[in-house]
């Protein structure tokens, strides 16, 4: 397994939406391969979650790690579960160091497909529904910024502009 370059606020790819995975692609080599270079990656960062594009890649795929629960899911789709929504904060790991409340839907119903060919289809909550909704978010080109209040962004993208990582 390979620990994969981490891509960071401003590279184009993380603005970009994910292609789906084909079916043919789905079982073959080079996907299992990228799901255990993702999960490797995911933990030399320090994650729960991680997207294809954040290490460059635009297949909808994302592996996970929230509270044990650890797996992967292809061409995921999901949607919310009731009303209820939880506020907490959150943070990326193409955006090192910058953190906001963002709300989310509090019980999701995730959707979609493992590397073997199962099909995952289940209703997750609490940090698993928000990492759901992050990573999700990441294959439709969309950062947790965009969800911040005004405030909260406007800080945000200062301490983006004063980071080292962002200034090379």
């Amino acid at each position: 397994m390979t620990v994969l370059n981490m891509r960071y606020f401003g590279d184009p790819v993380l603005k970009t939406v994910a292609d789906p995975v084909k079916p043919e692609q789905i079982q073959d080599a080079g996907t299992r391969r990228l799901v255990e270079d993702m999960l490797e990656t995911m933990d030399h960062y320090g994650g729960v979650g991680l997207a294809a594009n954040q290490i460059g890649i635009t297949r909808r795929i994302f592996v996970f790690d929230c509270d044990g629960d650890r797996g992967h899911v292809i061409n995921p789709t999901w949607e919310a579960v009731g009303e209820e929504t939880q506020t907490g904060g959150e943070g990326c790991l193409s955006i090192p160091d910058v953190h906001g409340d963002v709300t989310r839907a509090q019980r999701v119903r995730l959707r979609g497909v493992t590397v073997d060919g199962e099909q995952v289809d289940r209703e997750v909550t609490d940090l698993m529904a928000r990492c759901v909704q992050h990573e999700t978010d990441h294959l439709d080109g969309v950062l947790f910024i965009q969800h911040l209040s005004t405030e909260q962004r406007r800080e945000a993208m200062k301490q983006i502009r004063e980071s080292e990582w962002f200034k090379q």
